[in-house]
């Protein structure tokens, strides 16, 4: 089986053995040592690491001083995460539709959906390439809102030569399928030296030195464990892009033509990581989606579906008092999309072999 994605991490044995000898496993140099990879990584001032890409959102939210009343225009198309993070500050959510070619929320949607009460966008990167952060930057300068980039899938993608999360505030996830992974983990970025600091204090219960506290906090440190897992990968981290984008581009050149198939682009001043390598199964394909993933789980292709529903679709969401009534019909685009999405193995493990197979099946499948 040629799997969705796979997790190496063995070159971290030594710092994560050196924390082991040390005694500290709680947040220390280690994790002082990942933040300053980071920031040198993410091109910002700052790097506050925490223990979760969701509580990375929680805690900008919450240090941005959004709460009940304060809406936030975000993403249909997204992991839960982006829209639990929302809904925890008692922010209200507003949805503005997705564009095909990045799979990401559409400036002219999100344009539309500002009203007086909004106070942030928080548009999500997804899949390794950023929004639009040309139109996205000047809207929220425009309307005097904050900018929070769910980053989440996007470490070392670029826009315009800037990386992603130095636009607003970045929000990362080192969960342990991602590009750079400490296996449970998030990372906050930002130039404000003022949001750094309210970030540290919160991640840490509002104490600034020892029982001496500033403001109601909470626990959202990281491990040094998980920053000596990272700090390896943070070093290599050209390297991961460039093997990702080498398979991105030998599935985009053998996929070329497959009846069926619209293939993923990387659109003018951004710069890919392809942390998810993700097709679009239209309707004249001779199997729909779900059909295809069956044959190729049959031929030994690992998939995935990066999302199935919107993120609102669920009987969990309906009726919260923090999302006004919406429904897919509102949102054709990413409808759509989440009906026809299937992600590929792009991931840095696969030999040229591999891809070459990933080629193969996907188009024998398809007719090709």
């Amino acid at each position: 089986m040629i799997p969705i994605t796979a997790v190496d991490v063995r070159d971290a044995e030594p710092l994560v053995v050196e924390v082991l000898r040390s005694g500290t496993l709680a947040q220390g140099p280690m994790v002082a040592r990942f933040e300053d990879g980071f920031a040198r990584a993410a091109g910002t001032a700052h790097a506050v690491a925490v223990n979760s890409g969701t509580t990375a959102l929680v805690a900008t939210l919450q240090a941005l001083g959004l709460g009940p009343g304060d809406e936030v225009i975000t993403t249909p198309f997204t992991f839960v995460a982006t829209l639990n993070a929302i809904l925890e500050t008692g922010a209200t959510v507003r949805f503005a539709d997705i564009t095909r070619e990045d799979f990401a929320i559409d400036p002219d949607a999100v344009a539309a959906a500002i009203t007086p009460r909004t106070r942030a966008i928080l548009p999500v990167h997804l899949y390794g390439q950023t929004a639009n952060l040309g139109k996205l930057v000047p809207l929220a300068e425009e309307h005097g809102l904050h900018l929070v980039e769910d980053a989440a899938q996007a470490v070392g993608a670029t826009f315009a030569g800037r990386p992603a999360g130095s636009f607003g505030v970045g929000c990362f996830s080192l969960y342990a399928t991602k590009n750079v992974t400490t296996g449970e983990g998030g990372v906050i970025t930002t130039d404000d030296d003022d949001l750094a600091d309210r970030l540290r204090l919160l991640r840490n219960q509002g104490m600034r030195s020892r029982y001496a506290y500033e403001l109601p906090g909470h626990n959202y440190r990281m491990s040094e464990l998980h920053a000596a897992v990272g700090i390896p990968q943070l070093a290599k981290l050209d390297e991961l892009v460039t093997a990702r984008r080498r398979n991105a581009r030998q599935l985009s050149v053998g996929l070329a033509g497959t009846p069926g198939l619209a293939l993923p682009a990387v659109l003018p001043g951004r710069e890919h990581v392809w942390h998810q390598y993700s097709v679009l199964i239209g309707p004249h394909a001779m199997l729909a989606r779900d059909e295809l993933i069956t044959e190729l789980t049959e031929r030994g292709i690992g998939t995935g579906v990066y999302y199935p529903k919107l993120v609102f679709d669920h009987d969990c969401f309906r009726g919260h008092p923090q999302i006004p009534e919406v429904s897919p019909a509102g949102f054709p685009v990413a409808a759509r999309v989440a009906d026809e999405v299937l992600s590929l193995p792009v991931h840095p493990a696969l030999s040229e072999s591999d891809v070459d197979t990933v080629v193969r099946e996907v188009r024998e499948a398809l007719g090709a």
